[in-house]
């Protein structure tokens, strides 16, 4: 085995987690991004960088499709969505018509995930006027998730915050009895472990070294299916954690998502610095 195809033995979460997306990645796929998502970017750059070097990329950010790629950055990020993009095209037009004919593999972050892969980005509160927090929005997943095939998941904080018995509201459609089109999420990646929806009830296929299955069920609100195989994640390979620190996220934009409060803004702040844009 080649020293670059060694497990590693020194990585962080956020690079386990974006290498576990790249690894569910096939060469000549269309993939899609929302907003503020660089641990999916980067595992969608690690992807084209190793095993799927015709990956194409379709972004929330300026509508734009693009084959080519760039750094994941921050005050700079359009310097890859629309300073490369082949095509672009407005929202709209974008998530009920485009989207649904090409069939992208999506990674969607929810708020709230109930145990049959429905989820919740509209607020948190039982009060649509008087919400306890209003959230991001809709964005486009309502027309997605009721057709898609490839609808993914990532959570970079597993909690009983966001894996709920019950959603305050939907926004993503999970496998229900009754649908026409589309199916349910496929596969789910978060701090803690992966998980599939094999029986269209939430099923927890590998936990990450240091993680064991207690904990993982402690941190969920609802019971979770055990998959008679499971066992402990891969972890990354020498080369894989190279090519994130060095060549895809050299400023390390992707940790942001498991970062809260003062260490986040502390982050932010370094990185518009190297950037250049303070």
């Amino acid at each position: 085995m080649a020293r670059s195809d060694r497990p590693a033995e020194d990585y962080t979460i956020d690079e386990l987690m974006s290498v576990c997306i790249a690894r569910q990645l096939k060469d000549g796929e269309i993939v899609a991004q929302g907003l503020a998502t660089p641990l999916v970017v980067a595992g969608y750059l690690l992807a084209k960088l190793t095993h799927a070097p015709n990956l194409r990329f379709a972004s929330a950010i300026g509508q734009a499709l693009c084959e080519d790629w760039a750094p994941v950055g921050l005050a700079r990020i359009e310097d890859l969505w629309l300073g490369k993009a082949l095509m672009g095209d407005g929202f709209v037009r974008a998530a009920a018509d485009v989207l649904p004919r090409v069939a992208p593999t999506e990674f969607f972050r929810p708020a709230q995930i109930d145990a049959q892969g429905n989820f919740n980005n509209i607020a948190i509160g039982s009060d649509y006027e008087r919400p306890f927090m209003r959230l991001p929005g809709t964005g486009g997943i309502p027309d997605v998730t009721v057709v898609s095939h490839n609808v993914y998941i990532y959570v970079p904080r597993h909690s009983k915050v966001t894996f709920v018995e019950k959603l305050d509201f939907v926004s993503g459609l999970g496998h229900v009895p009754v649908r026409p089109h589309g199916a349910g999420p496929r596969y789910c990646i978060t701090d803690l472990g992966q998980f599939d929806w094999a029986s269209g009830r939430m099923r927890l296929t590998s936990y990450h070294p240091g993680v064991d299955i207690q904990r993982i069920q402690r941190r969920t609100g609802f019971e979770l299916e055990i998959a008679p195989d499971v066992h402990e994640t891969p972890p990354p390979t020498v080369e894989e954690v190279r090519l994130l620190r060095e060549e895809i996220d050299p400023l390390g934009v992707r940790k942001l998502e498991l970062l809260g409060g003062q260490a986040r803004k502390d982050l932010i702040r370094e990185i518009l610095r190297q950037e250049g844009a303070l």
